[in-house]
């Protein structure tokens, strides 16, 4: 999940090679206000250069997404091709990566995503990780943060984690960046993703990364982070997971299907969850699945919408979605056959053996705090060592800003 449309920094993709650059630098430099009073860290001067770098490297960005052919399947972490980024933060270097994961058919998958590494010596035992998962941005290849120009800007609090000396990695989620295996509120298939790029920070040379793990996630990111909290023990056992930390966390998904399905953000969510399910889970849905589920008019636009990215294309998403509130569903997804068993199924509900951080937003209106409260009272009544903060002022758009303090010093706790 994301924020509502508009109210996040700007995925600062360009969506059309035909774009003019120096049109989407302007762009981009006008949003620069919104995300330095979001905490991004970032002086304005500094993040417009890199933005500036980012755009005239755009152009030969493209080929480096371009998938294998043929693609050898390789084990799980797997680096395939990296190559340095421009405009990184100051006292840091990131490299962009392609890396074999797994989905949630355990079938080989590449995907992509950003290594990004403090400057100065690591410590002898290396650097612990932080995987980071991003909030929505969309679910097609051109919607991944790592292929932007500015692909560091949703990496909410990463300034702060490279000054305090972490690694930090971030998926894009297969399909993203390269086309691939639906992902999105997947569990398996997002927390292979998350798992598997630590795995492929730690065979870099440069880069110094230990056995370390931190999870880090906000919304789509928080569930993720949630799920491969669950998997890591299993996946990944030569990671030594310390802790998942989730900011406006997707939990119970039929919770907040009913919760949101009433208006423009519910419409685009449901959309990108009801296309990622029909294609990843065909086999076990009805002939027709979105058919099954969706009026004619949400079977007929829910591919449209799927190819359009939430954070730069909401005009065109808006304009898709809107005539659909109270015209999208035919049928619950929340009792119709098939489809809620995956609902739960992708909902997690596990005891977690390592510490939770939770922190939501009273005023967030896409991720209802009495959802993110009754995960919390779940996992607490499980013996799970949770902390958990709600933030008065907190909205789904700044929450996992708002909480930066309080995480970084739960972190500095646990490493």
């Amino acid at each position: 999940m994301a924020a509502h449309p508009g109210r996040s920094p700007q995925h600062v993709r360009a969506h059309s090679p035909r774009r003019p650059i120096v049109r989407r630098v302007i762009v981009v430099v006008a949003l620069l206000t919104t995300i330095v009073v979001l905490g991004a860290g970032w002086r304005l001067v500094d993040f417009a250069a890199r933005v500036g770098e980012g755009a005239l490297a755009e152009p030969a960005v493209e080929t480096f997404y371009a998938s294998p052919t043929p693609m050898a399947s390789a084990p799980p972490g797997t680096v395939v091709r990296a190559e340095s980024v421009v405009g990184a933060p100051p006292g840091a270097r990131a490299s962009r990566v392609l890396y074999h994961s797994t989905d949630a058919a355990g079938d080989d998958t590449i995907v992509s995503g950003l290594v990004v590494v403090p400057d100065g010596p690591a410590p002898q035992e290396g650097r612990i990780i932080v995987s980071w998962a991003h909030p929505t941005t969309g679910t097609a290849p051109r919607c991944a943060p790592s292929s932007g120009i500015a692909p560091f800007a949703l990496v909410e609090g990463l300034t702060d984690l490279l000054a305090d000396g972490y690694v930090v990695v971030a998926t894009d989620y297969a399909g993203m960046g390269i086309a691939g295996a639906p992902s999105f509120l997947i569990g398996e298939t997002e927390a292979a993703n998350v798992l598997d790029i630590a795995r492929a920070a730690r065979t870099m040379s440069d880069v110094d990364a230990g056995n370390q793990l931190l999870l880090w996630g906000h919304s789509q990111g928080g569930h993720a982070a949630l799920f491969a909290a669950e998997r890591a023990a299993d996946y990944a056992p030569e990671l030594e997971l310390l802790g998942v930390a989730v900011a406006a966390p997707a939990t119970d998904l039929t919770s907040l299907l009913n919760a949101d399905i009433g208006d423009v953000s519910g419409v685009t969510i449901g959309a990108y969850a009801f296309d990622a399910y029909a294609r990843a889970y065909s086999s076990r849905l009805p002939d027709d699945p979105l058919a099954s589920i969706l009026s004619t008019a949400g079977v007929a636009e829910v591919p449209r919408m799927a190819q359009l990215c939430l954070l730069g294309q909401n005009g065109e998403l808006h304009k898709i979605a809107t005539p659909l509130i109270g015209n999208f569903t035919i049928a619950d997804p929340a009792t119709a056959p098939a489809w809620s068993d995956l609902l739960a199924e992708n909902s997690p509900t596990a005891h977690l053996t390592v510490p939770l951080f939770v922190a939501q937003g009273a005023k967030d209106t896409l991720i209802k705090p009495e959802i993110t409260a009754a995960y919390v009272a779940a996992r607490q009544s499980d013996g799970t060592a949770v902390t958990s903060h709600l933030y008065p002022d907190a909205d789904h758009a700044t929450i996992a800003l708002a909480a930066l303090d309080n995480l970084r010093a739960w972190m500095r706790n646990l490493g």
